[in-house]
């Protein structure tokens, strides 16, 4: 779950670049986005939010092996380029999500995380995980948002020159682990 206050952090490290008809294509035509997940973007930008059965008809999909759709899906999610916005009474089960173009969803978006940049989003996230859990290996930190060990090195590194977080002990797991700079007692 992901706080509206939060949501331009994320955003802005997102392959989002303020053509929700258009970043797509590009993502498409270098190879970032399969031909799957670029039919589900169409079918939203062509007629609005739909249910995932209406949506995986206007997408060409209903053929498609479960695995290729679910893909599609994720892929458009964890990209925030759309994201399920409610829940409609269809199919045997009476129940799918409905899916929405995120841009189109929060329009204002785009506008809040555009000055957001690339370092100010990790700090920023890093921050509320360390105020979340109060202590964190960097592996961890890493396999939570994915930024790979450069970048997530990076951000903590930021984070402990800024005093926020700094090296400490666990009281009972071995390894170097990082926590908020006031929940560090000096011994």
């Amino acid at each position: 779950m992901i706080s509206l206050e939060v949501l331009p952090y994320f955003y802005a490290l997102s392959e989002n670049y303020g053509v929700p008809e258009e970043d797509h294509l590009v993502a498409y035509e270098e190879g970032r986005l399969t031909l799957a997940a670029k039919n589900v973007y169409d079918a939203l930008l062509k007629e609005g939010p739909l249910d995932s059965i209406s949506l995986r008809k206007a997408a060409r999909m209903t053929s498609a092996r479960e695995s290729e759709w679910n893909r599609a899906l994720e892929d458009l999610q964890k990209d925030f380029k759309i994201l399920p916005v409610g829940v409609a009474e269809v199919g045997a089960w009476k129940y799918a999500f409905v899916y929405q173009i995120t841009a189109r969803y929060y329009p204002d978006l785009m506008e809040q995380a555009r000055p957001v940049g690339e370092s100010l989003a990790r700090t920023k996230l890093l921050e509320l995980y360390f105020k979340s859990i109060g202590a964190s290996q960097a592996h961890d930190v890493n396999k939570l948002f994915g930024w790979g060990a450069e970048l997530t090195s990076r951000a903590l590194t930021r984070l402990i020159e800024n005093g926020e977080i700094r090296p400490a002990e666990h009281p009972k797991q071995k390894g170097e682990w990082l926590a908020l700079a006031k929940l560090c007692t000096d011994r």
